[in-house]
């Protein structure tokens, strides 16, 4: 395994940011977790302002919280191979769903600790924003996710059935 960095979206890295969607699609995917709705946005160019608003205060859409997305970028040869999303804080459907830290990994890259690497990274942007611990979510029957929290420090808080029937496990990290 090759060692990962986090990289701001930026205008180009379009082609590799869209073939990365289409891997996910291609692979019968159709939600990029840790995407900030890479998934559902039309154009790449629509995405990243998006991810502008949501980048301030000042400019954040409403019902939204700041928060910043990153490319793990596998530094022998820039590919990307996952996306995190940090959510600064944390708001009443967050608090209750999703947690500070959304994150994915391309379907070709999994099992190979690009995830563990992606989280750790995550976390410790989140140690820069001062933030004492975080939430992170993940299907109970999303293995991976759960052992790549667990590594991490994640401790079991709740479990839930969402709304489309799959229980939802709660993790805390203390950072």
């Amino acid at each position: 395994m090759d060692a990962i960095h986090l990289v701001k979206p930026t205008l180009a890295h379009k082609q590799a940011a869209l073939e990365y969607r289409q891997e996910h699609f291609d692979h019968g995917e159709k939600l990029l977790h840790g995407s900030s709705l890479f998934d559902q946005i039309k154009s790449y160019e629509d995405w990243l302002d998006h991810l502008a608003c949501n980048s301030t205060v000042e400019t954040v859409k409403p019902g939204w919280v700041v928060s910043s997305t990153f490319f793990g970028v596998r530094e022998n040869d820039h590919r990307i191979v996952g996306m995190i999303d940090i959510r600064h804080t944390l708001n009443d459907f967050l608090r209750e769903y999703g947690g500070h830290i959304g994150y994915g990994v391309r379907p070709s890259e999994r099992n190979k600790g690009y995830a563990t690497q992606l989280l750790n990274l995550g976390l410790a942007f989140c140690r820069n924003l001062k933030l004492d611990r975080v939430m992170l979510a993940c299907e109970k029957n999303n293995t991976g996710s759960r052992r790549t929290i667990e590594k991490c420090g994640g401790i079991l808080d709740r479990e839930f059935v969402h709304t489309d029937n799959k229980t939802v496990q709660i993790f805390w990290i203390n950072l």
